[in-house]
């Protein structure tokens, strides 16, 4: 049955809300406001801002919340704000102290942002959150020690010293903990690149330098140097549209954009050299893109000349020339474009270790690791969980001075199995398994935060707001993961509490049922 309707839009007085009521106690936002440490997070913020000179700053909250937001609901700049203003719960979140319809920044503020904080700002930040839910861990458990000790009180000691805490322990001596390594790719938000392409774009682009350079000349019966840019449209055009390119055919395209960049690049030197030297006719971003198209046409002219697609430094976007091709090898994805990262994962809180726009071996990266796992904790992990490539020689000989043990299998020939080790062998092989299994977490947090948080798809430009985009990506994640731990696991707590309670009631009624007969 079709019920009928009303389309008349009524007016926005006559919309009722429920804001009268007041908001709701359980949302996320209300309880996320409560568990972060605003005032840690503050003073890492601001430690980058000039108290003396500039105009006066926005909240650090409001900062800090709308960079949190935007991530974690994955909205554009320009989303961000309309958002902030249309939920209360937002407002909220952000420090509001009541329900308002002005904009609380202009979104270009984002990008000054990603340019104050970089890496090491976002990673202080980390740091400052892991020592609050130390903090909160500790409280929790002093809470647990009360309630036991008012249950089951111990005996009074007679001289107070057997009590007392073993002060000789250091904290070089504990081992302590799992730390989990891997490394990955944070893909940059750039076309595919192909030599055709780019040397298409650096063209185009020469032909705008030079139209600019002859308005500014105005010489009068001069006639403007020719491009030839209809016939290289052309010609570009004529492969691009083919499906399938012949090599032959491709590489005559590939030399014909080569001539005509060529001549571009020429004609733009004779006519800077008609400019007085007082005068400089480019601005800052007009000279830099001629040294990036320059640098594109010698790279192109190299691999053509010796019939080779490699080369160091290779440049594959004119807009972004600081992304390298990063060679990963896996399945469907043989060459990533974007910055290559390092990455530890302990109890879940992942840390952005380093960041690197080149290519390196993520190997080389373990004693570092290592060593900010004690800085933040004060001792040693006992044992680091990593896949093949971190299981250098250098690396286990570093480990084994410290006393640290090494997931997977040791070196050398493995022991013939016997009786006398045939328990412990099958141990090795069930703590290996386990261990593998364990290192998944790592993959899964990579995971987390491409499908979740967009790091497969870094939208800005420049390296420092690159950087500082994939830096704010595992802040969030460690939010996030903050978030599950200290909201939902009380409630998961209740319902095993109340299945084991209704696993002994079953228990007593089936032995009460099949009690046995004595005889």
């Amino acid at each position: 049955m079709v019920r009928e309707e009303n389309h008349n839009q009524i007016s926005i007085e006559e919309f009722k809300t429920p804001f009268e009521l007041g908001l709701d106690k359980r949302n996320r936002w209300v309880k996320l406001a409560y568990l972060l440490p605003w005032d840690k997070l503050a003073k890492t913020y601001t430690r980058s801002l000039n108290k003396q000179r500039g105009r006066p700053s926005k909240p650090s909250r409001l900062i800090i919340g709308a960079v949190i937001i935007k991530h974690k609901l994955r909205l554009p700049d320009e989303e961000v704000i309309p958002a902030i203003q249309e939920n209360p719960y937002l407002q909220y979140f952000l420090g509001f102290k009541e329900f308002t319809h002005k904009k609380p920044f202009d979104p270009s503020l984002f990008v000054t942002i990603r340019k104050r904080l970089g890496n090491d700002a976002f990673n202080e930040l980390t740091d400052a959150l892991l020592a609050h839910v130390r903090e909160i861990e500790k409280i929790s458990q002093k809470r647990r020690k009360s309630k036991s000790s008012h249950k089951n009180k111990p005996p009074k000691s007679s001289g107070g010293q057997e009590n007392a805490p073993d002060n000789q322990s250091k904290d070089d001596d504990k081992r302590s903990g799992m730390l989990l390594l891997d490394a990955s790719v944070a893909p940059a938000d750039i076309k595919y690149p192909t030599d055709l392409d780019l040397l298409n774009k650096s063209r185009e682009h020469s032909e705008r330098i030079i139209d600019g350079l002859w308005q500014q000349l105005k010489t009068p019966g001069a006639v403007k140097p020719r491009t030839y840019r209809r016939l290289a449209r052309k010609d570009y055009l004529n492969m691009a549209k083919k499906r399938k390119k012949k090599p032959n055919e491709l590489r005559k395209s590939i030399r014909k954009q080569l001539n005509y960049l060529k001549r571009n690049i020429k004609t733009i030197n004779d006519l800077l050299d008609q400019f007085n030297s007082n005068k400089w006719p480019l601005n800052f971003y007009e000279l830099r893109l001629f040294w990036i198209i320059q640098e594109v046409y010698r790279q192109q002219q190299q691999m053509f000349s010796e019939r080779t697609h490699k080369i160091s430094d290779r440049i594959v976007s004119v807009s972004q020339p600081h992304v390298r091709p990063i060679v990963r090898g896996k399945a469907g994805k043989d060459v990533e474009f974007g910055a290559k990262i390092s990455a530890s994962v302990v109890d879940g809180y992942a840390f952005l270790d380093r960041l690197s726009w080149d290519a390196y071996h993520e190997a080389s990266d373990l004693p570092g690791q290592v060593e900010a796992y004690r800085k933040r904790f004060g001792f040693y992990p006992a044992v680091v969980i990593t896949d093949k490539l971190y299981r250098t020689r250098e690396n286990r000989a570093w480990l084994r001075e410290r006393n640290i043990r090494l997931s997977g299998r040791p070196l050398g020939r493995p022991p013939k199995e016997t009786k006398e080790n045939a328990l412990q062998l099958k141990a090795e092989r069930k703590r290996r398994q386990k261990e593998n299994g364990i290192r998944s977490r790592v993959e899964g947090k990579f995971g987390e935060g491409k499908r979740g948080y967009d790091l497969n798809l870094v939208k800005a430009k420049l390296p420092k707001t690159s950087e500082s985009w994939i830096a704010t990506i595992f802040f969030v994640m460690n939010i996030a993961d903050l978030l599950r731990c200290y909201l939902f696991v009380p409630i998961w707590a209740c319902l095993r509490k109340r299945l084991i309670r209704l696993f002994l009631h079953v228990k007593e009624r089936v032995w009460l049922y099949y009690e046995p007969v004595v005889l």
